[in-house]
């Protein structure tokens, strides 16, 4: 990629996504200031690689098992910390050669401020209970998502991860010069 730069155009799925924000950091360890290619979500965006409009994409996990399984798309490395359980071939980027690359995507219920302790402990409990079914945790793996350990769950650690996401990704999203609009 260093030595293509100028001509590699990566596709992301809108500006502050997953994809978006991950090729930012790519980009940054690697010194390079390639095209970004916008498209309106990560669908169409997977669509413009496998029709050869554009040269890679950042993406989360399991909006490529699918492609990669298939053959329809090839994946280098994943930014996680442990290979996936869908894509278990796959080297980590730490493995690949590249261990700053580290980044995943997370998914979390949030309620509005204000919310009764009540009603949050119904909704954390809820949340608790279909993360530890058997059939949602296999058909979550199977997507290559990852499910936290139940220390990791909760509000406080939420919270927590927020606060810490927050702090990691601010310096390399005000380098990249992107406003919020």
């Amino acid at each position: 990629m260093k030595a293509n730069a100028g001509k590699v155009n990566p596709a992301h799925a809108g500006i502050g996504s997953i994809t978006h924000t991950t090729c930012l950091l790519l980009h940054s360890l690697l010194g390079v200031q390639p095209t970004f290619v916008p498209f309106n979500g990560a669908a169409p965006a997977m669509n413009a690689l496998l029709g050869g409009q554009v040269d890679y994409i950042c993406n989360a996990i399991p909006d490529s098992v699918p492609h990669v399984q298939g053959g329809t798309a090839k994946v280098y490395a994943i930014s996680t910390a442990e290979r996936s359980p869908a894509l278990p071939n796959v080297p980590t980027s730490k493995e690949a050669g590249l261990p700053e690359f580290n980044a995943s995507a997370w998914n979390a219920l949030f309620a509005p401020k204000g919310t009764p302790k009540a009603a949050l402990d119904m909704l954390t409990d809820a949340l608790d209970k279909a993360l530890d079914d058997e059939n949602v945790r296999n058909r979550l793996l199977d997507l290559g998502c990852d499910i936290p350990a139940k220390s990791k769950r909760g509000p406080q650690s939420l919270a927590a991860l927020v606060t810490s996401e927050i702090a990691r990704w601010t310096p390399i999203i005000k380098a990249a010069s992107i406003k919020a609009e």
